[in-house]
């Protein structure tokens, strides 16, 4: 098997069963995401102690890209710190946008490497990095009881 198929393996097992698709009780942070372009839908919520992500979950609907990078994007970001969570959002919008930034580190971004091919289809970034940006959105919320919508 080779990579490319390898990283679609993970796709579809994240797309068709997302890991943390719950919301986490409690949680203190929450944002709102939509990509008019194709649908996709999340809403996630985090627990935040300080600047540890303790724990993250999401519900929505969409395509499977957008479903397993919000999947594999919390597994990632879960038990770190805010600045290690925005420092992965950055290697993975270079990754799936080769906007010119260092090259991204390929064993720090794990299964989030599976999104490589992404930058091929410009019409899936914006699926790909739609948990993203609703992340950075939840980040800078004050609380769950004002979420922040993302388009």
């Amino acid at each position: 098997m080779d990579l490319r198929e390898l990283y679609q393996e993970v796709i579809l097992d994240h797309g068709k069963n997302p890991r943390n698709f719950r919301f986490p009780e409690p949680s203190n942070r929450e944002g709102q995401g939509y990509n008019p372009l194709c649908g996709d839908r999340i809403t996630l919520r985090l627990q935040l102690d300080g600047d540890v992500i303790t724990d993250v979950g999401f519900q929505g609907s969409g395509c499977a890209i957008s479903q397993a990078a919000a999947s594999t994007m919390t597994e990632a970001i879960k038990g770190r710190t805010v600045a290690d969570a925005e420092l992965l959002f950055g290697q993975f919008h270079t990754l799936v946008t080769d906007d010119g930034g260092p090259e991204p580190n390929m064993d720090t971004l794990g299964k989030l490497a599976a999104f490589a091919g992404v930058g091929e289809f410009p019409m899936r970034v914006k699926c790909a990095t739609l948990a993203w940006h609703t992340l950075h959105q939840a980040l800078e919320g004050d609380d769950a009881s004002a979420p922040v919508k993302t388009e």
